[in-house]
């Protein structure tokens, strides 16, 4: 994987921008969420500075993966499209501080520095991204849902008659 590192701090300070393509099977973490490892995650990174004089990432993640329906178990296609407001603080007491002078839930603040790993960033989104149990809103009729359904069942009453006969 191309490992694209950046001054986070001063990315921001020049209002820097970059953007790019990774293919899922080179993260890790989400790759081990999906069906197949396919698809690719395309990000944009924006940096400035707020009008409290903050550095702050303006973050869009977007693609397409499988994952797995935890109904029929089965591969059910999902987009990811996010987009984040992130606060860089120089430590964490800083980035607590910071967080309770914003107040707000929509923006989130993290720990910046000067070997800040993108990839690593736009793994953490696409996995904030993804649901926690995702599910077709119509199940398939096939898969192991389909699979039992086609099996009878014989009633266990009906069973016990059999015996007692």
């Amino acid at each position: 994987m191309n490992a694209l590192v950046i001054d986070a701090f001063e990315f921001c300070r020049l209002k820097q921008q970059a953007q790019g393509e990774i293919p899922v099977a080179e993260l890790g973490r989400l790759a081990q969420e999906t069906v197949d490892r396919s698809g690719t995650i395309k990000w944009a990174l924006a940096g400035d500075i707020d009008k409290l004089g903050q550095a702050q990432l303006s973050l869009a993640v977007s693609g397409a993966v499988n994952l797995i329906c935890q109904r029929c178990l089965t591969a059910l296609h999902f987009e990811i499209d996010s987009k984040s407001l992130l606060v860089l603080a120089k430590d964490e007491a800083q980035a607590d501080a910071i967080e309770e002078l914003i107040d707000d839930e929509g923006i989130d603040v993290i720990v910046g520095s000067a070997t800040f790993d993108v990839a690593n960033l736009v793994e953490d989104e696409a996995l904030l991204a993804l649901p926690v149990a995702p599910k077709h809103d119509a199940c398939p009729e096939s898969g192991v849902a389909a699979e039992a359904k086609g099996t009878e069942r014989a009633s266990p009453f009906a069973v016990l008659k059999k015996l007692k006969q």
